[in-house]
């Protein structure tokens, strides 16, 4: 289930209070700066920074080539 596109305008890292990418058909959204993954569970952001995972440098390669794709949706205001 896709997040809400309203939720978007404002949602940012809980760590860094960056712009997030939204990867709907992996339920995750992602902090390219500090390769943080949060989870996206039933349509629900869980962005507690205890929950949130690290990723790999081969995990964030992949992500980040998906971001330059323009795949995903960036959070914040539109740009």
């Amino acid at each position: 289930m896709p997040l809400d596109p309203d939720l978007l305008t404002v949602l940012a890292c809980p760590v860094d209070h960056g712009q997030l990418h939204v990867f709907d058909d992996e339920n995750c959204i992602y902090n390219p700066r500090l390769h943080r993954r949060y989870t996206i569970r039933e349509g629900i952001a869980v962005m507690l920074v205890d929950e949130s995972e690290l990723v790999s440098d081969a995990e964030h390669e992949r992500l980040a080539a998906r971001i330059a794709k323009g795949e995903g949706r960036a959070t914040g205001p539109a740009r």
